[in-house]
């Protein structure tokens, strides 16, 4: 077998750079939840992108933040933990915003990851002009010398995706491929199925609500005679005020999160599926070790 160009790459950036949507874009599927909330991504969630000369693990990490619970805390920890193991790590920022100091900070840091080679990223450029992404480009050029590539690229519209992903497999190191080539990601259906979920249950709620969601998927199983898969999933939430928000009036939210996330879940296991969604109160599980290892943090 010959060997391919195979590697890890990392995408970092402020929260809403478009990290997530950029590694379902590249991968061809969704594999990472997308929100307009900051820190929507919460685990090192790896997508593959399989291709003839080689294959692209992208880990999708958590947006590098000021942490304010043990789980943003622990948040911190894993983005540290992948930026030392990765082949890339690449730098997204905005064509639609200036470079700012938070955008700084993190190009900053990478020095303290000497083994990884930087590639910067100008995302979003379906949404700006084309003065704006000329500006940001000289923007994020000047913040290293060493980039080993400066590419402009929408993920909505694939433009220069393709570019991209060349661009990050020619840096990678030869040697066998480490996944099957039909495989998109390592992560297992009740994860995925989870994130769905949470995806589903971010959508138009208030700011403080995102961070204080988690769910657990406690079964699926199919019935007899097929065609149908049970799915049994509780949505955690820190206290019973954001309990009612979730579930809203006489369960009507309850009941638009749950046709949400069953339209996501059906295509992932190929089946119709029943939904039962429960939501329960677990009281400051961000701050609490106990409660954040039984929730997988």
């Amino acid at each position: 077998m010959t060997d391919k160009h195979v590697g890890f790459v990392t995408f970092v950036g402020r929260p809403n750079v478009g990290k997530s949507t950029l590694t379902n874009a590249l991968v061809g599927e969704k594999v990472a939840i997308t929100s307009e909330k900051p820190q929507t991504t919460r685990r090192a969630i790896r997508g593959i992108l399989n291709r003839p000369d080689g294959q692209l693990i992208i880990v999708d990490t958590p947006g590098v933040h000021r942490p304010r619970t043990l789980l943003g805390e622990r948040l911190n920890d894993l983005v540290e933990q992948v930026l030392g193991d990765v082949d890339v790590i690449a730098f997204c920022a905005p064509a639609t915003e200036k470079v700012g100091p938070g955008d700084r900070r993190i190009v900053a840091s990478l020095d303290g990851y000497p083994r990884a080679k930087k590639v910067a990223i100008v995302t979003k450029t379906d949404a700006a002009t084309r003065d704006e992404i000329t500006e940001r480009l000289v923007e994020v050029d000047a913040l290293r010398e060493d980039w080993a590539a400066v590419i402009p690229l929408s993920a909505v519209t694939h433009d220069q995706l393709d570019v991209l992903a060349d661009e990050l497999l020619a840096l990678m190191p030869t040697g066998p491929t480490l996944y099957p080539d039909d495989m998109v990601t390592d992560e297992s259906l009740d994860d995925r199925v989870a994130e769905i979920i949470r995806e589903a249950a971010l959508l138009g709620v208030r700011d403080e609500l995102p961070h204080s969601i988690a769910v657990v998927v406690q079964d699926i199983a199919a019935r007899e005679g097929g065609g149908l898969t049970d799915v049994y999933a509780d949505i955690v939430v820190e206290r019973d005020s954001q309990k009612a928000i979730i579930i809203g009036h006489k369960g009507s939210r309850l009941k638009d999160v749950g046709a949400r996330a069953r339209a996501g879940i059906e295509p992932l296991i190929g089946t119709r599926v029943f939904l039962s969604l429960h939501v329960r109160v677990a009281k400051e599980w961000q701050r609490d070790p106990k409660q954040l290892g039984r929730l997988g943090f």
